[in-house]
């Protein structure tokens, strides 16, 4: 039953629950089978701009001056537009907060300090005050920020993370926390979300999976196709076709990332992190 409740000790066990769930599906996208396939990629702008679809993207930096990039596969933009049109039918706009992320850009965002100050607030408080080691801040932080190619989709040109507003006053269609909520409230099924909250997000999320758009159970806004993340969470043997990639925006190739097993952050970083957050708090 999805009950909200302000039990202190219900919501630590919950997100401690929820974050070695995540760690667990971690493992498993480490040593999940890839084929990359070389499908290029393909602007969402202009494909939603072609087709007019009405669809908004988030303006913001994704990290220090950093901007979004809305490309992705190309097989995946024709799906997006098609969700996009299907919610604008609806009464709905489809808002693109994020996209494909080059290796820097996820580097980057893991460190970044509005993103990595709230997980380690969370860890903080998960742990009863006591400083987590970096091996623990490592563990949590990777669920909600991939620390490593293979196992974030975004870095695959295979995911999105999305919000929804109604077309005819502009409103979010509110699932009961904005993107980049980081809490026991992030999961897509929390208990401590009011129903009619959940209820929406639940009312998002089929349209996304009609198109084969799967969504990721720790984090409300993320979807993700053909990918690793999505074979694991419908249980799909096969090898997924798409990896981690480094794109040339110039003559749109891919390659396969190298090492896709290397930590964008390696922990002596993740340690350093621990200590400058702690110094912004102090």
């Amino acid at each position: 039953m999805n009950t909200p409740t302000n039990d202190e000790t219900a919501r630590r066990a919950y997100w401690t629950q929820q974050m070695e769930l995540g760690y667990a599906l971690v493992e498993k996208l480490i040593v999940f089978p890839v084929n990359e396939c070389g499908e290029r990629f393909a602007s969402l702008r202009e494909a939603a701009a072609a087709a007019d679809v009405e669809m908004l993207f988030s303006t913001s930096k994704i990290a220090g001056e950093l901007d979004r990039v809305y490309f992705m596969r190309e097989s995946l933009v024709r799906d997006v537009v098609t969700i996009g049109r299907e919610m604008n039918e609806r009464g709905w706009i489809l808002k693109i907060e994020d996209c494909f992320r080059t290796l820097d850009m996820q580097r980057q965002l893991v460190r970044k300090p509005s993103v990595f100050d709230t997980v380690l607030k969370k860890t903080l408080w998960e742990l009863g005050g006591v400083v987590p080691t970096a091996e623990m801040m490592f563990r949590r932080a990777i669920v909600l920020t991939a620390n490593m190619p293979k196992i974030g989709a975004h870095m695959s040109g295979s995911a999105i993370d999305i919000s929804v507003f109604h077309r005819d006053d502009g409103t979010e269609v509110w699932r009961g926390y904005p993107y980049l909520e980081m809490s026991e409230c992030t999961p897509m099924r929390s208990p401590f979300v009011a129903p009619k909250h959940t209820t929406t997000r639940l009312e998002i999320t089929p349209m996304m999976e009609k198109h084969g758009f799967i969504h990721f159970p720790f984090e409300f806004w993320h979807f993700d196709k053909d990918d690793a993340g999505s074979h694991i969470l419908t249980g799909n043997p096969a090898p997924c076709r798409f990896g981690p990639v480094n794109w040339d925006p110039i003559t749109n190739e891919v390659t396969p990332v190298e090492d896709p097993l290397a930590l964008l952050n390696p922990l002596s970083v993740i340690e350093s992190e621990i200590v400058a957050a702690l110094e912004r708090e102090a």
